[in-house]
């Protein structure tokens, strides 16, 4: 038994010694109390002493937990990466449906709520945030209204005035099926009202702006189970043109953008970079990418991000 013992404390400070010497890589994922329900959260970094970098997931509804190592595997050396299962999404919907009606507030304020969370776990001031598509608008909303809270945002394809954006690529799409006499283009975008009614025009809409974008179109099947749950809160999100709201954001802003992207327009997210007043702001173009530049173009990204982290 003291023999036991004895090998058990030899681990046991073996163990603490290694720790003393710099080994802080954190690796774990748990569920926490945000917004009254329970939600799911990755957390990865080789340093849980490094800044903390928060990733919301476009969508609505799409997590990216299960890829994410993709576009964040370098960042986790210099970031405390957390991935967040939205209310209603991946794990998180798994553990327990949202017991209130989906809003923008509603997910506005679960973002702030666990932006302060890990603000007061890592006993950090400030952090890092990024999101992609609906995610991105969710951040402009979040350093909108509390710029306090972050080092800087990273805005990632973001919604900026969607409705519009529909609407750009909606004509286009038309404009291009009747000059190359494709009926059937014509007839499944002639079906296609902006905003949105149901998950057949949706349906519709994305699998012709696919073909403009050089990317997959989805499942009919997929978007229309898409659409029954999440169609009224993307187009509630899609309502709000930010260009006329938000003016200004007291935090670094930085974007990134697929010179391809008809999907968030990239021409609106220019223009609304361009009238942005911000502590500090940049856009960084993406030639080789539409819409998810951050799986087209990883390396780039992450490059960036951890060049504008230093200088910061």
């Amino acid at each position: 038994m003291v023999h036991l013992f004895r090998i058990f404390l030899a681990v046991l400070l073996t163990l603490c010694s290694c720790n003393s010497f710099g080994f802080t890589s954190i690796n774990f994922q748990e569920a926490v109390e945000i917004g009254g329900i329970k939600q799911w959260i990755s957390l990865k970094g080789s340093n849980k002493h490094n800044p903390v970098l928060l990733f919301l997931h476009g969508g609505p509804g799409n997590s990216a937990m299960g890829y994410a190592d993709k576009f964040t595997s370098v960042l986790q050396q210099h970031f405390v990466v957390v991935q967040w299962d939205q209310r209603e999404s991946g794990k998180t919907a798994s553990l327990n449906h949202s017991d209130k009606p989906l809003t923008v507030a509603l997910m506005t304020d679960d973002a702030i709520e666990i932006i302060n969370y890990l603000r007061s776990r890592f006993g950090q001031k400030k952090i890092y945030l990024m999101g992609h598509s609906w995610g991105g608008f969710l951040g402009l909303m979040v350093a909108a209204a509390h710029p306090e809270v972050l080092e800087a945002y990273f805005a990632i394809s973001p919604m900026v005035n969607q409705l519009e954006s529909e609407r750009l690529s909606l004509a286009s799409m038309q404009t291009k099926a009747k000059d190359r006499g494709d009926q059937g283009a014509m007839a499944e975008l002639a079906m296609v009202a902006i905003p949105f009614q149901n998950g057949d025009q949706l349906y519709y809409h994305r699998k012709w702006l696919a073909r403009e974008m050089r990317s997959t179109a989805p499942q009919k099947r997929f978007v229309e189970a898409w659409a029954k749950k999440w169609l009224d809160l993307f187009n509630e999100a899609s309502a709000v043109n930010l260009s006329a709201i938000e003016r200004a954001i007291n935090c670094p802003v930085f974007f990134f953008v697929g010179s391809r992207d008809y999907q968030t327009n990239f021409k609106i997210t220019e223009e609304y970079y361009k009238m942005l007043k911000a502590e500090k702001k940049d856009l960084f173009w993406f030639t080789n990418s539409a819409h998810s530049l951050n799986l087209t173009e990883p390396k780039k990204l992450q490059e960036i991000i951890i060049s504008l982290q230093s200088n910061n």
